[in-house]
This record gives C-alpha cells, structure tokens and sequence, in this order.
C-alpha cells in the first residue's frame, strides 16, 4: 500500500459534513507528510474510531510534536521515520442552510374545539459544526463519508419531539395556529439547541413553514369561517334571495333565470311578510319594550320555520349544497 505523503480533500461538496481518508479502514504514513487543510475545515487523526489530534486550516508537516496523543498511544519514539497506521476526518465547518424537517406520519394533537386531530408539519433549518471531535466521534463514528441527509434523518425524531410537546403545552386550537408561526420557530430554537449542541452542532434559521391538518378539519375550519360571515340565518336569508331577485331581474330572458325569480320571489314574500308581522306586534318600533307590551311581543320564528325556509333556498338553487348543509347543522343543535 502507498504511504500517505500529501493528507487533504480537494473536492469536499457543500453536502459532505465529513470525509474520511482513507475512507475505508486506515492508511500509512510517516512523520514528514504534509497534510493540508482548507479554510471550511478541520482535519482529526484518529485511531480506533476514536478523535485525537486537531489540525485547523493550513498546510502542516506532521511530527511527534503535533500528533502528541497520537504519537503517545501508538509508541513512537523521538525521531522515529518507520510508517504508522492512522486514519484522517475532515469536517466541513460550512453553514448548511437549507436542511429540510418534516413529519413522516401524521401526529395526534387533542384540539380543544374539535377534538383529536392529526397534524403534518413542515419547515427548513440550518447547522454548522461547532466542535469537530465531539461530531465525529458521537456521529460520524465509522462512516467514510457523512452527508446531510444523514443528519437531517438522525435529528428528524429530535425535532418531532419538541414539535409535539410545544403543541400540547401552548395550543388550544388548530384555529390559532397562524398567528403563532414565529412563536413557534422561536421556541423550538431554544428547546432544540441543546440537542444539537450535544453532538457538536449548533442550529441556525430554524423555521415552520407550515402546520396542516386532514382535509377534513380544513373544511370545519373553513365552514366556521364561513359561518361568522353569514350570522344571522333570518338576515341571512334575506340578503340570498334579495341577491337571486337582482339576478332575475338583469336577466330576464331564460326559462331558468324565471323559475329561480319565481322562486325566490315567494321566498321573499313569505319573508317580507314576516318582516311585516313582526313590525305590526306592539312594541317592535322600540328597541327594548316595556310593561304590557313587551310581555306580548310575539315569540322569534320556530327552528322548523327556520328549516323550512333553509329548504326552500336551497331547492332554489339560492344556496348552495354546502351552505344548507353547515346551516342546518346549526340549526339542528337548536331542536
């Protein structure tokens, strides 16, 4: 085998976090070599996978002098020329930026208004290596070449832990989670620094990008919101046959436009009827009635007139199946 004269790594890859030379068992060299280690590098003789001397960025020639724990375990005597085994890591002290974390499977949060749900999360992170000896030897250990994706696969189950406990002690509701992104993020870069640390590793830039849940919580969240912006149902009502009226009107001409102004014609006649009742009872031209006449103010409309009309609009087409069905969700708590 050939002796080690010239130690270095020429083409280490943004995605390489080390590599090892040889990067298969060990080599030989003798006190002499020239070893040589760029400005994003630390080199780290080792031996029996176990980090020993240090060598920062420049080009070095190797003596007992400063391969001193080296030289002390394997034996070698001042002056000693005769070749020695050894093996060299080179660790990238590049920031790597753009790492990527995410759930493999969905994760169980218990939401306070809708129960149990099961979210997926996903976001980006950067590292840089902080302490070369303690990375390779709590992670890198054996392997010729150490990658990002190997990292980003090892701290996946740190990042999902602290993600799920920071859930169930600070969110009620998946309705929140918006607005508390940055929180978030700032939290699990505290919760998650020592995690890195321990390997030698600090964390840069953590990141949620996005928190979703199933489908079928996206349409609840949707229909909540689409139900503070319909209100009242009676108003409501109102407004959709008042918009199908309007419709009609412009566009006189189709059978179908006909039918749907007829219908929403009577709708809105039952409803202006009502309109009218209510402003006939005594009372109902004052804000907060008194005495006698309060006490005969005539009782709000019955949830089964309620439905009735919810039945009629959608039949006509004024509501879609969507709206009816949220509507009469609502209205179904009621009874």
């Amino acid at each position: 085998m050939a002796l080690l004269d010239v130690i270095e790594v020429t083409d280490q890859q943004p995605g390489e976090l080390s590599r090892r030379v040889p990067q298969t068992g060990s080599a030989e060299t003798t006190f002499g070599s020239q070893l040589v280690v760029r400005d994003y590098q630390t080199a780290i003789f080792r031996k029996d996978g176990k980090g020993l001397d240090v060598f920062q960025a420049g080009r070095h020639t190797l003596t007992s002098k400063n391969l001193p724990i080296l030289s002390k375990i394997l034996g070698i005597p001042f002056g000693f020329k005769s070749p020695f085994r050894t093996e060299v890591v080179f660790v990238s002290r590049r920031t790597i930026p753009d790492l990527k974390w995410g759930t493999r499977e969905p994760v169980p949060f218990r939401d306070g208004e809708l129960g149990l749900v099961r979210l997926r999360a996903f976001g980006t992170y950067g590292v840089h290596v902080i302490e070369p000896v303690l990375f390779a030897n709590t992670l890198v250990g054996a392997d010729g070449l150490y990658t990002t994706s190997m990292l980003e696969e090892y701290l996946r189950s740190s990042i999902m832990k602290r993600l799920t406990d920071f859930l169930g002690e600070n969110l009620k509701s998946v309705f929140d989670l918006a607005s508390q992104y940055d929180e978030l993020s700032q939290s699990l870069v505290e919760r998650l620094k020592d995690d890195f640390e321990r390997f030698g590793i600090a964390l840069d830039n953590f990141r949620v990008n996005a928190i979703t849940p199933p489908e079928e919580v996206q349409r609840a969240i949707d229909e909540r919101s689409k139900m503070k912006a319909i209100g009242n149902l009676h108003d409501y009502t109102r407004m959709k046959a008042a918009e199908a009226l309007g419709t009609a009107a412009a566009n006189p001409g189709g059978l179908g436009a006909a039918g749907v102004g007829v219908g929403a014609g009577f709708g809105m006649g039952g409803m202006m009827a009502d309109a009218m009742r209510e402003a006939m009872r005594p009372g109902a031209g004052s804000p907060q009635g008194s005495g006698e006449g309060a006490a005969a103010a005539a009782p709000a409309r019955s949830v089964a007139d309620q439905l009735r009309d919810l039945a009629a609009l959608h039949k006509e087409g004024i509501l879609t199946a969507e709206e009816y069905a949220a509507k009469k969700a609502e209205l179904m708590k009621k009874l």
